[in-house]
C-alpha cells in the first residue's frame, strides 16, 4: 500500500471494490509548526550565547532562558490565534458580500467568473457551459468566488484556537532543546552552549528535512537553510553579549 493512503471497503453490491483515500498534510499546521519551534530556538539560543559571552553564571543563564520560555510561548500562542481569528472575521466579511453582490448584481459576478474561466483557456461552449452550471449552483459559485476571485481560503472556526496551542506548544518546545544542556552541565556555561549550539543545528536541519519531505523542496538545501536562518538570532546574541561585556568590563 501506498504511503500515506488507506484503503476503505465498498458497500456490498458496489462495482468498486476498493476506494482509495489519501492524506494530505495541512500547510497550516506546517506553518505554525516551524513558526513556534524555529522562534523558540532562535530567541533562547540568541539568549543564551549573549549571556555566555558576556561571562554570565549558569544560574542566571537558566532564570532568563525559561523567563523567557514563560513570556515568549504565551506571546506566540496570543498571536496565532489572534491573527488566525482575523483571517476567519476576514473571510466571513467576505462570504456576506459576495452574497450580497450575487443577490443584488449578478450579472457582475457571472461575468467575474467569466474572466477568471477565461484566463484558464475557456472558450466558446466549454465556457458558457462551464459557466453556466457554476452559476447554477449558489455553494459552487460562492466558492469559486472565494477561492479564484479574492483568493481565500476557509478558516473553521476551531482553527485560531489551534494555531494557539501549536505555535504555544512548538515555541516552549522550541525554548527546550537549546536550554536543555544546561540542566546537566553544571558552572561550565561555554560546554552547555556548545552543546546548545549543536542540539538547535541538528534539530533545525531535522525541520527543514521534514519541509522538504511533505513540500517539493531539496532536503539538503532545505536543511541548511533553517540552520543559517535559525543560528543567525544565537550569533547576533553572542555578538551583542560579546560587545556589552567588552563595554562594561564584565
Amino acid at each position: 500500500m501506498a504511503a500515506g493512503r488507506t484503503s476503505v471497503a465498498a458497500p456490498p453490491g458496489s462495482p468498486i471494490q476498493q476506494v482509495w483515500t489519501e492524506a494530505h498534510p495541512k500547510p497550516t499546521l506546517l506553518s505554525d509548526f516551524i513558526l513556534g519551534s524555529q522562534d523558540g530556538i532562535v530567541n533562547v539560543l540568541g539568549i543564551i550565547l549573549g549571556l555566555v559571552a558576556a561571562h554570565t553564571a549558569a544560574k542566571i543563564v537558566l532564570v532568563a532562558a525559561l523567563a523567557a520560555l514563560g513570556a515568549e510561548s504565551i506571546a506566540m500562542a496570543a498571536v496565532a490565534y489572534t491573527s488566525t481569528r482575523s483571517r476567519r472575521r476576514l473571510y466571513l466579511a467576505e462570504v456576506q458580500r459576495e452574497l450580497r453582490e450575487m443577490k443584488e448584481v449578478p450579472h457582475l459576478e457571472r461575468q467575474e467568473v467569466r474572466d477568471v474561466l477565461v484566463k484558464w483557456g475557456y472558450t466558446g461552449a466549454d465556457l458558457e457551459g462551464l459557466l453556466d452550471r457554476l452559476c447554477a449552483n449558489p455553494k459552487a459559485w460562492l466558492e469559486f468566488m472565494m477561492a479564484f476571485e479574492l483568493g481565500l481560503t476557509r478558516v473553521e472556526e476551531d482553527e485560531p484556537r489551534k494555531s494557539g496551542y501549536i505555535v504555544g506548544a512548538s515555541t516552549i518546545v522550541g525554548h527546550l532543546i537549546p536550554l536543555a544542556p544546561f540542566f546537566f552541565v553544571g558552572a561550565d556555561v561555554f560546554l552547555g552552549a556548545s552543546i546548545a549550539i549543536v542540539l538547535s543545528a541538528i534539530t533545525l536541519f531535522m525541520t527543514g528535512w521534514y519541509e522538504a519531505k511533505i513540500t517539493s523542496g531539496r532536503w539538503l538545501v532545505n536543511g541548511f537553510q533553517m540552520i543559517l536562518i535559525g543560528l543567525g538570532g544565537g550569533i547576533a546574541g553572542y555578538a551583542i553579549g560579546y560587545l556589552v561585556g567588552a563595554a562594561t568590563g564584565i
